[in-house]
């Protein structure tokens, strides 16, 4: 019953985690990471201000900022929802550490998850004191998807109805699970330099496809395209990168892209062709349709003028790409130390 509920729990939490990076990510692309100008409230107020006595009150209290009712709404329905997923957290750990005694309970993990998502909440906090300084809101992005990650690991560990498919006798597998680690750290790099990309507002900077500023190998900034340390009492809000530095970054995330494509389809072909259970085949068919309904959205984001839904989509699929790697990941590690055991009583809960 406990381990049922446990369960549900997780799978909620990580569906939510999901819709907070997505609703993070369309609070930065519509320039909303500034809608409520203090934390953890909004001007003042519990709520954004809509109501005529509310903005007054808000400009009273901040005389010296425009108030966007919209804007402000962005951004407090996205601390809702993160602040729901940290309680969904904390009750998580609270069962783990009520039943740690059983043998299947994962314990360490929650608890951690706790300390991830506090810092996590300091992350949002300094977002806004800071003025969306680009070094800030890249890390709260990648911690968002640590947060995710670690949460569908913890859900992996205690639901796994599909591994039972797998079968021991599938030895070609081990020849893929360092490739497969490679490339999730090719990816998680590869993300990162998204993340940079958008925190410095340099997403067209390259306005041109497959060249950029025209040409294929651009005038390249380094010193000033990776400076992680800036001045906290600046507004980062649409970018201080110079052209040159801009391009540099946006052309860094365009090579990743390209070895990370190339990587991740060495993956996918080696699973199709190199294993004979079907399980891993399906895994590999869904690494590369997910990796190139990711390279599609990043084509148009720079052909269509990043339209705000192809943006968003692009963050929304780059946690996909991440969530289908950490799944062929833990497949291939389960299947080579041969530690399948049978679904757990917690998965007859569910039916």
């Amino acid at each position: 019953m406990n381990n049922k509920w446990f369960l549900r729990i997780s799978i909620t939490a990580c569906g939510l985690a999901f819709i907070v990076i997505v609703l993070g990510a369309y609070v930065r692309l519509s320039d909303a990471g500034l809608g409520c100008p203090d934390w953890p409230g909004c001007f003042g107020q519990i709520t954004a201000p809509d109501e005529e006595h509310e903005i007054t009150q808000a400009i009273n209290a901040f005389p010296h900022l425009e108030v966007h009712s919209g804007k402000a709404w962005k951004e407090m329905i996205h601390r809702y929802f993160a602040s729901t997923l940290g309680l969904l957290i904390l009750v998580m750990s609270l069962l783990a550490f009520r039943h740690r005694q059983n043998e299947n309970q994962q314990i360490r993990l929650p608890l951690f998850l706790v300390v991830l998502v506090i810092f996590q909440g300091m992350l949002g906090m300094w977002t806004v004191t800071q003025l969306v300084r680009p070094t800030i809101v890249t890390l709260h992005l990648l911690m968002g998807l640590l947060t995710l990650s670690l949460l569908f690991w913890l859900l992996l560990k205690h639901s796994r109805p599909w591994l039972d498919k797998i079968t021991h006798t599938d030895i070609k597998t081990s020849a893929i699970k360092p490739l497969a680690k490679f490339a999730l750290i090719v990816l998680s790099l590869q993300i990162f330099l998204g993340g940079w990309t958008s925190t410095n507002y340099v997403a067209l900077y390259c306005p041109d496809f497959p060249t950029c500023q025209g040409v294929w190998l651009p005038e390249t900034n380094f010193s000033e395209a990776f400076v992680f340390f800036k001045d906290p009492s600046i507004n980062y809000e649409g970018g201080s990168l110079t052209l040159e530095a801009g391009v540099t970054v946006h052309f860094l995330h365009r090579l990743g892209a390209i070895i990370t494509t190339v990587v991740l389809s060495i993956l996918a072909l080696l699973m199709l062709l190199k294993t004979e259970n079907y399980i891993f085949r399906n895994l590999g068919i869904l690494l590369l349709v997910v990796l190139a309904t990711q390279v599609g959205l990043g084509i148009a984001n720079v052909v269509l003028v990043l339209p705000i839904p192809i943006a968003v989509s692009h963050n929304a699929v780059a946690a996909l790409l991440l969530l289908t790697l950490l799944l062929i990941n833990y497949s291939l590690n389960l299947c080579s130390n041969k530690v399948l055991s049978p679904p757990n009583d917690i998965n007859k809960g569910l039916s």
